[in-house]
Parts: C-alpha cells; structure tokens; sequence
C-alpha cells in the first residue's frame, strides 16, 4: 500500500532515472536528479532538526529547483509549506507567525527575502551541495504515516489572516491516482505548467508528473504577457496536456493567438480555478476541435477538485458549462442552512466527503469547526463534510452547476480570493475612514468604495507591502460618505445598485 506521494517519485526513478522530469528556463531536472537533490537537502536538514511532521515554509520560485526542495522537506520527513516570493513582507511575516516552520528554504535570488523574516533559514543550493545520507533520510520517510501532512497551502482569509489548508499524504494520493487513470495520462505525456506553486492547481502538475513519469515544462511568467510568444512556447515543447486555471484558458481565447498557432500535439485541456465560460471555449474548440476538454472543480479544503466534467457536446456562448459529477472516493451534497437536501432542481450549498477533505486549518481550531462539521446524516461516529460556501444546482442532466458564492469570497485572476481580507487591510490605512469591497463578476473588477482624504493612487502605493497584486482593488469609488441601513451598517446592497446603475 503506498502511504507517502515521494512512492511516485522512486518509482519514477526506478523506470526513468534519466529522463527530464522537471524543465524550466535554465535547467531540466531529471527523475534520478530530482531524487539526488532532494535526499541532499533532506539529509542538510535533518542535520539541523530531530523534528518530523513539522511545517518547512519555501519561497516559491518558477524552477524546477523549488520542486526538488519540497521533495527534500519530504524527505526530511516533514511537510512543504510553499510560499510567493514576490509576496509583500508583512504578509509574509503573518503567515510564519501562525506557522511557526522549523525553517524557511531560499535560494541565492530570495535569500535577502527569507533575511528579512525573522526564521531560521536554510539555503537551497548548500543543502543540494550535501553528500546525501541515504539511511538518515529513509528512517525519516519510514515514521511518515498517510494521514501525515505533505503540504499546506494557505489561501487568502476573511478576517484579514490568511487560512493554512492541511492536506494530507493519504489525501493527495488518492486525487492524483484518480487524475490518472480518469484521464488516461501516462509516461508520453507532456505538460506545460502555468499553475504557480503555491497555488494548489499547481499540485496536479507536480504529482501527475511524478506517478506518470511524464515531463512537465515550467512556462516562464512573462510569456503570460505575450500570448503569441506563449502558444509558441506550447507548440515548441510539444506539450500533450494543459492543466491550467481558467483565467489563463479565457486569455489565451481572448488574444487571438490561437487564430494563428494551435498546437496540434496537444490531446488534453483540463481546467480548473473558477468558472468556465462557453464563448471562450468555443475559441478553443474551432482552433483544435479534437482536444478533449474537462471541467474541473473544487476549493483547496477537498484536495484540489471534487467534481469533473468531460466536456461532451457542443454548448453555445450563453450556456453554463456544468462543473459535473463527483470525482472518486467523494460525496457532493446540496444542502440548505439546516443542512438537509434541497428540492430537486433548488440551489444549495455544495458540501462534500471522502478522503479528499483537509485536515482543516492550520493553528484555527475555530474555523475549522466551522468549515468542517459533523455529516448531518450519520450521528453515529466522526464523519466530516466540508462547506464549499458555494452554491450549486443540479441541471437536467444530472450533473452538478456552479451558480455562485455563499458569502463573499471571489475567484479573481485565478486566484481565490476574500473581499474581508482587502477590506481588512484597507481600513488599517489612516486616511481612509470607512470603505466596503464588492465584485464585479461580469468585468472581473474588485470595486472598493470608500470615504477618506487620500486619493486612489496614494490608496495603491500604501497596501503595496500588504497585499498581492492580485487582490489590489481594479475600480474606486470615493464618497463623503458610505449609506447605513437600519441597523447602522454599510448598506452593501445600496452600495451595489448604485455602482452597477451608473455602469450600465
């Protein structure tokens, strides 16, 4: 019985010990490589710490090398803990408080960084440089159970903190056995990777590439910017596969690259993050008609994706693209706020169980409880199902659809994202006196309405060390003052029909 996701790596290795596994844009890395640098920096590690099953943050970089560092944290018996390099200082310094790693991993490029927060650090490149020790590093696997975390990825919170998702080594191998078999990928395939590495779609990349002894190829950031250059890039590298997030999917249909290159080598587009929209992938469909296309869905708290679609039909641009059926070894539910079953055809809350399910959140007992309650329909013994706080439909065809938010957290960019948390940080600002957050589903704008003595520019250039990019506000509105309802509230639904009234 496998029990640790690094049993995919070795057997990998024991097949292809010299085939490219992992290619950025300096260096591809071997199966057998990525073994060696891994047990390297393991052995490094488990020199400075006794400690197993203990969080290791990294500081995420787009190589290959970042790959072999969380292989290493495996092997040092501990869990990866992947974190943006490009993310603001104090964010940082947020999380690792929570944390509380044993280390944080660096490179020579994020080394001032990982000075700056205030952990012991470990260098990347001096751990690679050891001489391994292979019986320190296999007595550290062998005390790893499956229930044992391999990674936590933490997502953006309501509350302004950020929320740390426990998923575990039992979790993560049953997702990706069922990703490969139930798409058919194998040791020919080959992925162009877009996904960054701590965002958890980037999770399919890394382990269907270690189970299927696949070669996956790092898609540098600024091709982004360039579709053309990007679907070049796809066609160059021979890519059979695109595990992508839909943001990316929609961008490349939007640009017109693929009117002028469409890989023919690809077979495979499986996508993922937020919802698909039909327009754009007709785009896709007219440019490479024999690509079999899945929809994907799922938040991070249920191991990646809990339903799956294999796109069968031909819809047109205003159909909803369902998100479809459970994915195995998982029950989805539409349950109402008294968590019972809704009517047939009535929306509910997506809720779900099964091997899939995190741990809960790192260091939150309370919003753990909160998220992952007791299964409404078996009282006898411990059996969790976790609140999406999404709310779904079940179409005629028996398969599920998204239809929208519970509260209001977005998928914004690709990224999943709470407006509490902008909000949070934004009312920290002085010269702001109260504000509210809402998104503009159809534009892709987060819309911040505020009241203050500061204009939008100056707004912009104070959260730059407290917030991502991609949770930075797109509109402003600046008012004397925000409307009240009856209980003295921001009156949000007010504040709503106003903006969308003057945009319409």
């Amino acid at each position: 019985m496998q029990r640790n996701a690094l049993e995919y790596l070795q057997a990998s290795v024991a097949r292809f010990p010299d085939k490219i596994a992992f290619a950025d844009s300096d260096e591809a890395l071997t199966f057998a490589q990525l073994e060696s640098r891994g047990q390297a920096l393991a052995t490094h590690i488990a020199k400075k710490t006794k400690h197993i099953n203990r969080p290791i943050a990294v500081l995420v970089e787009r190589t290959a090398a970042t790959l072999a560092a969380f292989f290493a944290v495996l092997y040092s018996g501990n869990y990866y803990v992947p974190l943006d390099s490009q993310m603001p200082v104090e964010r940082l310094k947020d999380i690792l408080a929570r944390l509380n790693p044993l280390f944080v991993v660096h490179s020579n490029k994020t080394r001032t960084l990982a000075e700056q927060l205030s952990c012991p650090i470990i260098s990347a490149e001096e751990g690679f440089s050891t001489e391994p020790d292979i019986v320190i590093v296999k007595s550290r696997v062998a005390r790893v159970l499956d229930i044992d975390p391999v990674y936590v990825i933490f997502t953006s919170g309501s509350t302004g903190t950020p929320k740390g998702i426990v998923i575990s080594h039992r979790s993560l191998i049953d997702f990706t056995d069922w990703m490969a078999d139930t798409f058919d990928f194998t040791e020919s395939d080959v992925l162009a990777n877009q996904a960054p590495y701590y965002f958890d779609l980037s999770v399919k990349d890394i382990y269907l590439t270690l189970k299927c002894a696949a070669t996956t190829h790092i898609i540098p950031k600024k091709l982004f910017m360039t579709p053309l250059v990007l679907v070049q890039f796809i066609d160059d590298v021979k890519a059979t596969s695109l595990v992508w997030a839909t943001a990316a999917f929609h961008l490349l249909a939007n640009s017109g690259a693929l009117d002028k290159i469409a890989p023919q080598s690809l077979n495979k587009i499986i996508l993922g993050g937020e919802a698909m929209y039909a327009k754009q992938l007709n785009i896709w469909r007219h440019a490479l008609p024999d690509v079999n296309y899945v929809n994907l869905y799922g938040p991070t708290e249920v191991t990646v994706d809990c339903t799956y679609y294999k796109i069968d039909r031909r819809y047109q641009d205003d159909e909803v693209i369902p998100i479809g059926i459970p994915c195995e070894n998982k029950e989805v539910m539409l349950l109402d706020e008294d968590l019972q079953p809704v009517p047939s055809g009535q929306p509910g809350e997506i809720c779900v169980r099964g091997t899939g399910l995190a741990h809960g959140y790192y260091g939150d007992n309370e919003k753990t409880d909160i998220a992952f309650v007791q299964n409404p329909f078996n009282p006898h013994y411990p059996d969790k199902i976790y609140r999406t706080g999404d709310i779904g439909i079940l179409n005629e065809e028996g398969l599920f659809c998204f239809a929208s938010r519970r509260d209001d957290q977005i998928k914004h960019m690709g990224y999943r994202i709470e407006l509490g948390e902008i909000e949070a940080h934004l009312a920290s600002l002085p010269k702001i006196r109260e504000l509210a957050c809402f998104f503009d589903k159809e534009r892709d704008k987060i819309v911040c309405a505020y009241a203050g003595e500061t204009q939008p520019k100056e707004i912009l250039a104070d959260i730059r060390d407290m917030l991502p990019k991609y949770m930075y506000p797109n509109i402003f509105i600046k008012k004397d003052s925000l409307p009240r309802n009856a209980n003295d509230k921001i009156d949000r639904v007010k504040l709503k029909e106003e903006y969308f009234n003057e945009s319409s």
